[in-house]
């Protein structure tokens, strides 16, 4: 069976694409411009920066590390790129709606939301969270310097006992080695307002302050690394076991969040890098 096509005339079809008939004949030899080549070339470096960061950057940050390698591009350009070919940041959970809360009776909030500091080891903030495993809870807790947003202890362990909290502190306290007193904010969690938590802090030259109850923002530094944590790195997900949920989590804080991953409050650089720098 003949197979019957129906073809427009030259004329026609120059007509329609409102073209003259030689730059017809010589668009498909037509060698692709420098703009587009170098689009072609950032978006390869665009993809290295997204993967790299485990699909977690964005625009903003991926020019953060194209600008470190030398690249000279516009931010609009980069976001162009990525909205083009679809490369776009793992989306954020909602933020939690405020509540006045009560203060504590244990601690007051000394903190008073002053999340800026000088110097480091002024202050650390800590909270507690959890990830789901099919064996079961794990419990992470953090302690957070908040002058270079870096996580300078932590503790996993499947239960919500006072040594969660306990030994994350004590390897902030070894890790960094403070020489004055430190102020060290928490919620009004049962780990923080036991007599071993006081003892410790007594113990150690550093000074309780708790979040009024119910109310997130008091410690929303704290509250920050968690919902990145979850949005970049856990995503919703149910480990196999708690030591592969161990052994991701210390990936992100290790790997990536200290040494790695651009801090919005920090200009764009990481919390390692921002200590190295006001060194």
């Amino acid at each position: 069976m003949n197979e019957h096509r129906h073809t427009w005339p030259l004329t026609t079809m120059c007509r329609l694409l409102q073209v003259a008939r030689a730059g017809f004949y010589q668009w498909p030899h037509r060698p692709e411009s420098d703009h587009a080549k170098e689009d072609a070339r950032l978006l390869a470096l665009i993809r290295d920066s997204w993967r790299a960061s485990g699909g977690v950057y964005g625009s903003r940050r991926v020019l953060g590390d194209l600008r470190e390698i030398g690249e000279v591009c516009g931010k609009h350009r980069v976001a162009r790129i990525m909205r083009q070919h679809r490369i776009k940041a793992q989306r954020g959970y909602k933020a939690p709606r405020p509540i006045a809360g009560r203060p504590s009776l244990l601690a007051s909030n000394n903190l008073n939301r002053e999340f800026t500091t000088s110097q480091p080891d002024q202050t650390w903030v800590t909270d507690i969270t959890y990830i789901r495993t099919c064996q079961g809870w794990l419990y992470l807790a953090v302690v957070i310097d908040l002058f270079s947003r870096k996580v300078v202890g932590w503790s996993m362990k499947p239960t919500l006992s006072r040594e969660l909290a306990l030994d994350a502190l004590l390897m902030a306290l070894w890790r960094r080695k403070p020489t004055g007193r430190v102020l060290v904010h928490s919620d009004q969690g049962s780990q923080y307002g036991s007599d071993d938590w006081r003892r410790f802090c007594l113990s150690h030259n550093l000074e309780p302050s708790m979040s009024r109850r119910g109310n997130c923002w008091d410690n929303a530094v704290a509250e920050s690394f968690f919902s990145s944590l979850k949005k970049e790195r856990i995503r919703k997900r149910i480990y196999k076991t708690r030591d592969l949920a161990k052994s991701d989590v210390f990936d992100y804080i290790e790997v990536f969040y200290n040494r790695t991953r651009r801090h919005s409050h920090l200009g764009g650089i990481s919390p390692e890098a921002f200590e190295r720098a006001s060194a």
